[in-house]
């Protein structure tokens, strides 16, 4: 007995999202199909009239494994909003020409009028996809002819990998004629392996390039997300103890090897002598004059400096402050001391092990050595010249575009081509990343042309571990990362676009290399805002991850701040650059940096975070001065 068909039905429609009753045609596909055998039509969802919404739900489905066909119902003909083809398109792997031609010839032969209506259909991983209109005429018009001589049920079955034998002999056991088919189906049908290439094809010309994306238009937490699944942290390796060890994570746990201090020292500059000892004058000894293996001889103490061990036979060290000088040699020396208090045994004297004793954890795996200096520290105090830590992600930076200067370098790229913009995002990357201990190799401004990017991708991953380049990701004829990654170097691309402000078009994507596993590769947006903005939100968090950091210390801390701005709401998720200070009451407030346009560079100069803006919606444009938010904090917070 073959397994049901696991439908879910998506209804398209600003007036059905806003009042579900208003939706006729998707409860009209779930009564079709419920009446049916074989089929399960449990999940129904209403989107507006928004590719991004839609997207997002046929994706979700396509990409679950739990759902073998996705019926799409409005938004297919010549209305200014009808957006579903448009949305669709794009994420069709394998294109069903058959289906399209069967739904149209089923509805022309009631009404000419379904000339206007422009179906989709074809798979998506291992689902199919077909898009349907919006009345309830035409929905059953169409969902009847693809019912019909089991047309649906055999593509299901071919999808699932199967070889449609049961389909054949259905219909052969109701008397349909089915020979047309038979010299495609002889053979047993395997999975279809999903689509990696989705980029345009730049030897194609200009004409040939994609009018709407290919790449799905993902959330920013999905993006996350994939970046946090598909990025390991690197091999371990040995390092000096010594200030280049910052930023680098530990990667065995840290014992002291023995007490500290190792014997009993004194936390003062004094004299050392007995708890015994009473007021009055003292001949003076010091490390010059007595060894401090030998026990203090009576009638002396012992000057003794901060840190430094007590002699054998003493168990008191006195204050300076608390003694008067008597006398002194010809060469200046103190030779009599009056010691005007008693002092009790164990007075300013540090015990053995009193800091760490011998075999106690100093320091854990996981833990990172900062800038602040207290594991440095820590690791000298008990003696360690060596430690294992994550090795750090070495970093390869390019920028692409014949438009671009290099401020030191200012030629143009090509005598063809105007050069006139200044290369920015290069300069401040390569700021940020060696002023966070980064090592990077900068392959330049890489012209406008596939051989010039394949050379620069090349010499990246030979002597890198990770690629970050700017520019060339939208959707211009001479965007050529997408394309060179997946067509020359076999690169997967997790995601090509991100619902976020500024930078939508964002990459990630990795490439295999010959010595095994792959290596991540970054694109970010040409305008200098949107790459810095980027950087911080997907980048680092990576380049955390490959050097060890824990997933809980990957991404930039987040603070709840009180707006001194207003900001206006975006479609998208915003990262709004803003400096956050502590006023007088002691909360964080945080102030736009002024305009936010993209190419604006300007709005990250003071900027010390950013508020994260949700989404806009119908009844919310804007957040109010004196609203609370969320603020990403990459740098120092201000004092007011």
């Amino acid at each position: 007995m073959s397994l049901p068909i696991r439908v879910a039905v998506l209804t398209v429609s600003d007036t059905a999202s806003a009042n579900a009753t208003a939706d006729k045609s998707g409860p009209a596909i779930r009564e079709i199909l419920q009446s049916k055998n074989g089929f399960v039509c449990d999940v129904h969802r209403i989107v507006p009239d928004d590719v991004h919404a839609i997207q997002a739900a046929v994706t979700e489905w396509c990409s679950s494994g739990e759902v073998d066909w996705v019926i799409t119902t409005g938004g297919t003909g010549f209305g200014v909003k009808d957006c579903t083809p448009e949305a669709v398109t794009p994420l069709i792997e394998r294109h069903a020409s058959g289906l399209v031609h069967l739904m149209t010839s089923a509805s022309l032969k009631h009404t000419p009028l379904a000339a206007l209506s422009r179906p989709v259909a074809g798979t998506i991983k291992n689902t199919l996809v077909v898009t349907l209109p919006g009345s309830v005429k035409a929905v059953k018009e169409n969902v009847d002819a693809l019912l019909a001589g089991g047309v649906v049920n055999h593509a299901i079955e071919l999808i699932r990998g199967g070889s449609g034998k049961q389909v054949h002999a259905n219909l052969a056991a109701g008397g349909h004629e089915h020979h047309h088919h038979r010299q495609h189906h002889d053979h047993d049908h395997q999975i279809p392996t999903p689509r990696t290439q989705l980029a345009h094809d730049p030897s194609a010309g200009v004409s040939a390039r994609h009018r709407v994306s290919p790449y799905p238009l993902i959330s920013l937490e999905d993006a996350l997300k994939i970046i946090e699944d598909q990025i390991k942290p690197l091999g371990t390796c040995k390092k000096s103890v010594n200030p280049a060890l910052r930023g680098h994570v530990l990667a065995e746990d840290i014992h002291a090897p023995q007490n500290v201090p190792s014997t009993s020292t004194t936390s003062v500059d004094g004299y050392a002598l007995r708890s015994t000892d009473l007021p009055g004058v003292y001949t003076v000894v010091s490390s010059s004059s007595h060894h401090i293996s030998k026990p203090l001889p009576a009638g002396t103490i012992y000057r003794i400096n901060t840190g430094g061990p007590l002699p054998a036979g003493t168990d008191t060290v006195i204050m300076v402050e608390d003694t008067r000088l008597v006398s002194s040699t010809d060469d200046g020396e103190e030779k009599q001391v009056e010691t005007l208090a008693q002092v009790p045994a164990g007075e300013n004297v540090r015990a053995p092990g009193s800091d760490v004793r011998q075999g106690n954890l100093a320091l854990q795996k996981g833990d990172i050595v900062s800038s602040g200096g207290g594991e440095i520290g820590t690791l000298t105090f008990v003696g360690r010249k060596e430690v294992e830590v994550h090795k750090r992600p070495v970093v390869a930076l390019l920028s692409t575009g014949n438009e671009l200067l290099d401020l030191h370098n200012p030629h143009p790229l090509s005598g063809d081509d105007w050069g006139g913009i200044w290369d920015t995002n290069r300069p401040s990357l390569q700021a940020v990343l060696e002023g966070m201990g980064y090592e990077v190799v900068d392959l330049g401004i890489v012209p406008d042309n596939v051989s010039s990017h394949v050379g620069a991708i090349q010499r990246g991953l030979d002597s890198a571990d990770i690629i970050i380049s700017t520019g060339g990701t939208s959707m211009g004829p001479f965007d050529l990362l997408k394309p060179v990654l997946e067509q020359h170097f076999s690169g997967t691309i997790h995601f090509g676009r991100v619902t976020v402000k500024p930078g939508k078009p964002t990459t990630f994507a990795s490439v295999p290399v010959p010595s095994g596993g792959s290596k991540p590769v970054f694109a970010l947006p040409g305008n200098p805002a949107s790459a810095l903005v980027t950087f911080y939100v997907f980048v680092m968090p990576a380049l955390r991850r490959m050097g060890g950091y824990p997933l809980s210390r990957c991404e930039y801390p987040r603070v709840g701040v009180k707006l001194a701005s207003e900001m206006v709401l975006d479609r998208r998720t915003e990262f709004h650059r803003v400096v956050v200070s502590v006023n007088g009451d002691g909360a964080l407030v945080a102030e736009s940096t002024g305009g936010q346009r993209s190419s604006r560079v300007a709005s990250l100069a003071g900027a010390n975070g950013f508020v994260v803006l949700p989404m806009r919606t119908e009844g919310r444009t804007k957040v109010q001065v004196g609203e609370r938010a969320v603020a990403v904090l990459i740098g120092e917070i201000v004092l007011g």
